[in-house]
């Protein structure tokens, strides 16, 4: 799986070992950075990731922050994109069985390494459950596709 990482200076630690985390999964990692401890803002951060999987270049997007909630929202800004600020086991799981999630959000500053490491890992391996999270994660998209028209008025 192609995975695209970033994170903004309060992720910045968590970033390269979640990259050396899916490397040793078999993920191929795109990772946008930052790359130094400097302050940046995260929307940035958020537009490199969350642009790749709108657009099919990568096929999953984990983005980390201080909570996690500021690169969730900038995240959810693009079309098809599905970002999820998880803080434990079940949120991290149900977003991908219920909600289909394609970018992974977390804390810098709430979670611990261990318990990052477990969530990506139910993450990446939890299926789809479709039947009626489908019809629901469809009228999600439909939702995308009707503001879009309407904002093109």
């Amino acid at each position: 799986m192609r995975i695209a990482i970033g994170a903004d200076h309060r992720g910045f630690s968590i970033r390269t070992k979640v990259a050396d985390f899916l490397k040793q999964r078999g993920h191929e990692v795109e990772d946008v950075g930052t790359f130094s401890p400097e302050a940046v803002d995260y929307p940035d951060i958020a537009a490199e990731v969350a642009g790749r999987v709108s657009r099919g270049q990568c096929d999953r997007g984990i983005l980390v922050c201080g909570t996690g909630l500021g690169m969730c929202i900038a995240a959810n800004k693009f079309h098809g994109v599905r970002a999820a600020p998880c803080h434990d086991d079940l949120t991290a799981e149900l977003s991908r069985r219920h909600n289909d999630s394609n970018i992974l959000c977390l804390s810098a500053d709430l979670l611990g390494e261990r318990l990052i490491d477990r969530m990506i890992e139910l993450w990446l391996n939890t299926p789809f459950e479709g039947g009626r999270h489908a019809r629901r994660v469809d009228k999600i998209l439909d939702l995308e596709r009707r503001v879009e028209e309407e904002n093109k008025q």
